[in-house]
């Protein structure tokens, strides 16, 4: 395949400055002789998603190159050739089989971006760390187990990623990264919250997700420019007070932890916009909560709660809330004033009636309220504007299903009810203070689609109205059926005795 010319002035002569070479996915296995014809002009040269396996020597006589990818190939080593390369300012070497960075790489004094995740490094050079032009430095998943004591030399440092490695702690000097803006650490093996991070104070996205840090520290309050953390899939069991500190902060997901409270200085975050707080053992939210005016999306599924804060009524600008799996026992009517609630998710909890308030939701499309113990609705559903699906089971076959207005005994007051009301709920095991993996296998259990038929009814006489299973055997037996009482049918014409048995299928026809 020929490659791609770009940025050339004109197309006079084979002669012309030719500044990018792109020869990206031309299954080549050697870097073509004709990149060296311009090794007085090239700039830029796109060699990704090739099967090279050696960088030849006068690849290193381009020494204008400034951008050189190399990504997705079979390179095992970068030859010390690389340091002659003194104008190259990005370098992707990313998805490749590269045992070692070269220490001489120290000569590509202009490199702002490095980009080597997807190797087997295991350490890095010393010689990198005098790269004092790096802005962007992406290492995740290089078998790193610790990184250079001098790390921060690296000042000018905007991005680090350093996700998927066997890390334990970040060096001390790393206080020096006055400039980072993203660090991610995800997927390491880090056990406490590395202190160096509360230094970082332009800190804007946080990630520490799937590690072993059982608390967010005190020192992370300082991080005043924080918009972004992910906390997710760790064994945290405290957050300190001080994060609420982090009133920039607009995106939280602190999913799969084992936490049981919120300090109530979450209340201070009024920019938050998103809380992911599922898979926890949280037993109650803090009222503070309806101080984040900003909110829009809450998820707090797969906790303990028993019930949600009457503050909630404050989320003006809440569109979705999901709060599945929990013991909730009673809704409280200032959700009513959440009048953008686009979503509202109520599953597998304890409801046994939900407020008329309701029916102001004039914004919801989604209500689900399948496996909770309903006796009916409330009328003010039917005044819903634009509910598209109505979830009172797992099994349904429609997203809405009719509701018939009826009068409720107790109270005379008038409500909807339909053939899946009142629920009876599927009784399981709930093992929510527990060990992940047996939330996990509850959860697994919980999304097995059970008929109400297999369910048995405790209290003797109570109607239990469900939808008939309707298999294919049942669909042939019918056919079979309706086939032979025809059959019989056409008998009787003929003076038989059979109509009388004929009578008994009629029901199948």
């Amino acid at each position: 395949m020929s490659p791609v010319f770009r940025h050339c002035p004109c197309f006079r002569s084979e002669t012309d400055d030719i500044q990018v070479l792109e020869y990206s996915h031309c299954s080549l296995n050697d870097v073509p002789n004709e990149v060296f014809a311009y090794e007085r002009t090239l700039e830029e040269l796109f060699l990704d998603a090739n099967q090279i396996k050696d960088l030849p020597r006068p690849l290193f006589h381009c020494h204008g190159l400034r951008k050189l990818v190399l990504s997705d190939n079979e390179i095992q080593s970068i030859p010390p050739a690389i340091a002659s390369l003194i104008n190259l300012e990005t370098l992707d070497i990313s998805k490749n089989g590269i045992l070692e960075i070269p220490d001489n790489i120290k000569g590509c004094k202009c490199l702002h971006v490095i980009e080597a995740s997807v190797n087997p490094l295991g350490k890095l050079p010393e010689g990198l760390t005098q790269l004092i032009s790096l802005e962007e430095l992406y290492l995740n998943d290089t078998f790193l187990e610790y990184l250079p004591a001098n790390f921060g030399r690296l000042s000018k440092i905007r991005i680090l990623e350093l996700r998927e490695n066997h890390l334990k702690i970040l060096p001390k000097s790393m206080v020096r990264l006055t400039e980072l803006t993203r660090l991610d650490i995800g997927q390491n093996d880090f056990t406490d919250a590395p202190e160096v991070v509360g230094s970082l104070t332009k800190l804007v996205e946080f990630w520490c997700d799937s590690n072993n840090i059982s608390s967010l520290p005190p020192c992370l309050g300082g991080l005043t420019n924080l918009g972004y953390l992910d906390a997710s899939r760790n064994q945290l069991e405290e957050i300190a007070p001080e994060l609420g500190c982090c009133v920039n902060l607009c995106d939280i997901t602190l999913s799969t932890n084992r936490l049981k409270e919120l300090p109530n200085t979450f209340g201070n975050l009024k920019n938050v916009t998103i809380l992911r707080l599922d898979e926890n053992c949280l037993s109650a939210l803090p009222e503070s909560i309806g101080n984040l005016s900003q909110l829009e999306e809450l998820i707090v599924s797969y906790n303990d709660l028993e019930s949600l804060p009457t503050s909630i009524g404050l989320l003006r600008n809440l569109h979705t809330l999901i709060a599945d799996e929990n013991l909730i026992e009673e809704l409280p009517p200032e959700v009513g004033s959440c009048v953008r609630l686009s979503i509202l998710s109520l599953r597998d909890n304890r409801l046994t009636y939900v407020p008329d308030e309701l029916g102001h939701l004039a914004s919801l499309k989604v209500l689900s309220l399948s496996g909770n113990m309903l006796q009916f609705l409330p009328f003010s559903v039917a005044k819903l504007p634009k509910l598209q699906a109505l979830w009172l089971s797992e099994n349904q076959t429609k997203p809405l299903v009719p509701l018939q207005s009826d009068i409720d005994p107790d109270t005379g007051q008038r409500i909807l009810t339909c053939f899946l009301l009142p629920q009876v709920p599927l009784e399981e095991p709930r093992d929510h203070g527990g060990e992940r993996e047996g939330i996990d296998i509850d959860k697994e259990a919980r999304q097995q689609i059970k008929f109400a038929s297999d369910i048995t009814v405790e209290q003797p006489g109570k109607l239990v109205r469900a939808p008939t299973p309707y298999p294919k055997e049942l669909k042939a037996h019918a056919k079979h059926a309706r086939n032979y009482a025809l059959k019989l049918k056409e008998g009787s014409r003929e003076g038989s005795d059979e109509p009388v048995v004929a009578n008994e299928f009629e029901h199948l026809i």
